[in-house]
């Protein structure tokens, strides 16, 4: 028992003395932030505690390095008097108050040899925070509505991303949000999803319906809306067609197997005999009867219904604006029927279950070509699915 307390207390102070040495590391290597994260981590759950001490003294240091740095880095910034610098001044206002606001819980803190509390030098930053975040604010607004001029799609996606940042931090600047909804719609690509059959074999309607019902596909994304149908109002910017080059269906076939199955099995009682044949008696002197075993044999005829249904084929990506194919991929997907039933001939008591539930099936009818083609469909329409998720039309 000793032994293990030992070990439990030697666990213990390694850790500690791990987490000490990462945040002394991450000083060491400038990452200040970490450095404060992992200091308040460990006093939170008790700041008093005498082995703590090395986490206050590194959160003091960490804290006055950290905001030393962003201060000379704001200065900087602002001496450089681009506008592209705007929000990354406003990110280092937040910083520099949340950091504090993290700090503030844990106070006071107190450093035992030195008797006196840890230093922190705290700031009100809310007047830089919004004069910032007002700069922020027009200089996103004005980026955004001169991407409106260049209109096209790619210029709309980043003038959205712009505004969606605008309304974060500034909630309703403006027309902002109906902004937002003219660069969403005027950024997004439609694809028209079609299916082209090149081969000698007709592909059932009901198939070709339910893999062009893109609704049931869930790809739609902030950016791409496909259609199996054409919208005679929309001007679409890509297809995609699904080219079947290939149908193979195989014949019916049924395959026979014969398995001998052997067994001792139970086959009623007889009375128990000595070494010279005669009846051996219980204390009550009654016959005692023991289980009597027979050698179970069966012949098992398995017969297995097997046909299968192969489609190949290609996706291909195309650019209706200049009508050049943009890339192709192979599809391939492949079906299998098969039902097992089994007759017998001898002692089935030989067969184990899932033999004998075997015999209780019976020969069925294949299903026809058209219907193994349409059950390639949902495996067809997760490989279609898979391709669409892995090759976005623009990067």
């Amino acid at each position: 028992m000793k032994n293990f307390l030992f070990l439990i207390i030697s666990i213990f102070f390694m850790i500690s003395c791990s987490s000490v040495k990462t945040t002394q590391e991450a000083i060491s290597n400038g990452n200040y932030d970490k450095a404060i994260n992992l200091a308040v981590d460990n006093l939170k759950s008790n700041k008093v505690k005498k082995g703590n001490q090395p986490y206050v003294l590194m959160l003091e240091e960490a804290y006055a390095k950290a905001t030393s740095k962003d201060l000379d880095r704001i200065n900087f910034l602002k001496k450089e008097s681009n506008p592209e610098n705007i929000e990354t001044i406003f990110v280092l206002y937040e910083n520099l108050k949340n950091r504090q606001e993290v700090i503030k819980p844990l106070l006071p803190l107190s450093i035992l040899k030195e008797g006196r509390d840890a230093k922190f030098q705290f700031n009100n930053y809310d007047d830089e925070i919004i004069a910032t975040k007002n700069q922020l604010s027009d200089y996103l607004y004005a980026k955004a509505k001169k991407l409106f001029n260049a209109d096209n799609k790619l210029d709309y996606r980043n003038a959205y991303e712009d505004l969606e940042y605008l309304e974060r931090i500034n909630p309703n600047f403006k027309d902002t949000r109906s902004l937002m909804d003219v660069a969403h719609e005027r950024g997004l690509d439609f694809v028209f999803v079609s299916m082209k059959n090149e081969t000698d074999k007709v592909v059932p309607k009901r198939l070709e319906e339910d893999l062009l019902n893109f609704d049931t596909y869930g790809l739609n994304d902030l950016w791409t809306v496909y259609h199996g149908r054409k919208d005679p109002n929309i001007n679409y910017d890509f297809g995609l067609e699904l080219n079947l080059r290939n149908i193979q269906v195989s014949p019916e076939q049924v395959r026979e197997k014969e398995i001998i199955k052997e067994k001792q099995v139970k086959d009623g009682y007889k009375y128990l005999l000595d070494d010279n044949g005669n009846q051996v008696l219980d204390k009550n002197g009654k016959k005692i009867k023991v289980d009597k075993f027979v050698n179970a044999r069966c012949q098992l005829y398995q017969f297995t219904q097997y046909k299968t249904a192969k489609v190949v084929g290609q996706v291909m990506y195309i650019d209706f604006n200049t009508n050049q194919l943009i890339q192709t991929y192979p599809i391939e997907t492949e079906f299998s029927f098969q039902h097992v039933y089994a007759n017998y001939k001898g002692d089935k008591r030989a067969l184990e279950k899932s033999f004998l539930d075997l015999t209780t099936q019976r020969v069925v009818s294949f299903p026809s070509n058209e219907q193994m083609i349409y059950d390639t469909g949902e495996d067809l329409k997760q490989r279609l699915k898979n391709i669409i998720t892995r090759n976005k039309f623009r990067n």
